[in-house]
């Protein structure tokens, strides 16, 4: 071994580490260890920052700009309506088609932008067919999952796998070299679920409304301040029972009239006061400061233009690492955060100094003109039904036969997928399916800096020969028993990997890995390229190892060991199905 390859490994290691550790973001992770590389000599520059030059990079991007010119003309939402339709007539038969959709759709458009917007159909399903929220959405992310792994374009993984192969000179994946594997994997994953899966999952999430799910009505109450309260005449920020008590109040109602609860407004007699603070703390202190609860509030007119709304925080929000109180949320967005789920956390009170990450549910009050604003922004997805932005139906039929084109012109080899990908998006801005800023914001530039870095320390594995001592090693331990038992293994390891850092980051590692392999038992690479493919999708077993599974996470009220139980079987039985099917579709 030389100096440049235990260099070379070490960072590996090192980087293998963070991912896991999720100390840092991913891509921070990759730009450290490309930086390290580059500074270090142990691979040029030129080369190093080739892979931001990939052509999976860039099919990356305008998939987005594609799945997002999809769902804002109104496609998927059309689809949508229409198991709301199933579902008023048969529920359970409108949860078969919602997983058979959400398999179908996630094959050609990006699959979180399908979970967001089925979310909250799922738990509209869950109460027609009386079932638990968290025995839907579960099958709902596997699901996604499962379709992704039926075309090329179907998830990231399979285009960086394929830009890969693509880099070191290998014959491209073909769109639909996927789909007969792919359709045996969806086919047994779903019938799993449905009849096994659904059932290992707990009743975790009680109910799909906001306010139960998270009892907040042991949270939220109204009061009346009375004449005898010491905070009548002050400012509301001065007020004894926000100072001493933590009582935040959410809205002020004054002669019928709704007032913003501003730290300056100045607080009167007879004012109603709509609060969030424990209500048995509340009942033994109220007499002290001159409040009485308000058993039954009357309907006020003026809360028609306010929301309770669930929003979950996705992997490129800017929140992630953020407190609420350090984002200032209530300022930015113009809305009072009322209970937050944070991993296998529910708080309710206290938690505006707590870290947030991708995943993290919310429930907030909001105006409902600033609600609008609030969703064109990449930070959220609404969990709750809320009417949003009206679709544009116009578009739609042309945004589809854009999608059906780029698939066609790929599929057909009449150009690279790069190029159909790229043409297709830019036609969705010269159409008007989308506007410029809304394909710009649907990119997940996060993804693109760490896809680019990472295809640098795939170069650099190559050059200083890390690869190659990898590969002759697992070779010598393995290689006897025959390409079967190595490909077997291969999918195992990167099984394992993709449920503990992150799936696009396992691709690249895996993908260049796998070529030198098959080149070192000189058998076609074909094989162990979709063993890669299939195995860095198939992430059940951990909420972070894909990002369907970490948007489902709190909105769920998931536990961890959720996500072990439903997803280990079928883990354990995709790797046998893989052993025994992937040496059939392309032989070695």
């Amino acid at each position: 071994m030389t100096l440049e390859i235990a260099l070379t490994l070490g960072l590996l290691v090192a980087a293998i580490a963070l991912f896991i550790s999720n100390r840092f973001p991913p891509e921070v992770v990759a730009l450290i260890l490309l930086a390290t590389l580059l500074l270090s000599g142990l691979v040029p520059v030129e080369k190093g920052l080739r892979g931001f030059s990939n052509d999976a990079v860039i099919t990356i991007a305008a998939m987005f700009v594609l799945s997002e010119g999809l769902q804002r003309t109104g496609v998927i939402g059309w689809l949508a309506r229409g198991l709301e339709w199933l579902a008023r007539r048969a529920a359970w038969l409108a949860v078969i088609a919602l997983l058979l959709v959400t398999a179908f759709l996630s094959a050609f458009v990006n699959n979180t932008a399908v979970v967001a917007l089925f979310i909250p159909l799922t738990l509209a399903l869950s109460e027609t067919a009386r079932q638990s929220p968290s025995r839907l959405l579960l099958p709902l992310s596997y699901a996604s999952m499962l379709g992704g792994v039926c075309t090329l374009i179907g998830t990231s993984t399979n285009l960086i796998v394929n830009g890969v192969a693509v880099q070191r000179g290998i014959e491209p994946l073909g769109m639909f070299e996927f789909t007969p594997m792919g359709l045996i994997f969806t086919g047994i994953g779903l019938v799993y679920l449905l009849t096994i899966g659904m059932r290992l999952i707990p009743d975790r999430r009680p109910a799909a409304d906001p306010a139960d799910a998270y009892r907040l009505s042991a949270y939220i109450t109204e009061v009346k301040l009375t004449e005898r309260s010491k905070a009548v005449g002050k400012r509301l920020m001065d007020a004894d029972f926000v100072r001493e008590l933590g009582l935040e109040v959410l809205d002020i109602w004054r002669d019928g009239l709704r007032l913003l609860p501003l730290p300056d407004r100045i607080l009167q007699a007879g004012d109603l006061l709509r609060v969030r603070c424990n209500l048995q703390r509340l009942q033994q202190l109220e007499g002290a400061y001159g409040l009485k609860l308000v058993a039954n509030a009357p309907h006020h007119p003026a809360e028609e233009p306010t929301l309770l709304v669930e929003l979950v925080l996705t992997p490129s929000s800017s929140l992630v690492g953020q407190t609420l109180r350090s984002s200032r949320f209530r300022n930015r967005f113009g809305a009072t955060v009322l209970a937050l789920r944070h991993r296998q956390e529910m708080a309710l009170e206290q938690f505006a100094d707590i870290p947030l990450q991708a995943g993290d549910a919310i429930v907030v009050q909001i105006d409902r003109e600033r609600l609008q604003e609030l969703l064109r922004l990449p930070d959220f997805i609404l969990v709750s039904q809320v009417e949003s932005a009206r679709p544009r139906p116009v578009k739609a039929l042309l945004a589809g036969v854009i999608m059906a084109g780029v698939v066609l012109v790929a599929s057909m080899g009449w150009y690279p997928t790069a190029v159909a990908a790229l043409v297709g998006a830019l036609a969705m801005v010269l159409t008007g399916c989308l506007k410029p800023d809304e394909a710009v914001q649907a990119i997940d530039w996060r993804l693109l800096v760490m896809l680019g870095a990472m295809l640098g320390l795939g170069i650099a594995m190559e050059t200083t020969g890390a690869a190659r001592w990898l590969t002759v090693n697992l070779v010598g331990a393995l290689g006897g028993l025959g390409p079967i038992v190595v490909l077997s293994g291969f999918y195992l390891l990167t099984s394992l990997l993709t449920e503990v850092m992150s799936n696009n980051a396992t691709a690249v590692l895996m993908a260049a890995l796998a070529i030198e392999v098959a080149a070192a038992l000189g058998v076609d690479a074909r094989p162990f390229l979709f063993a890669v493919a299939y195995a860095a999708s198939a992430s059940f077993m951990t909420p972070i190892g894909y990002q369907t599974n970490t948007m489902v996470f709190g909105v769920g009220q998931y536990q961890f060991s959720d996500f072990v139980r439903v997803g280990l079987p079928l883990n354990l039985l995709f790797w046998v199905l893989a052993t025994l099917l992937i040496p059939r579709f392309w032989a070695f």
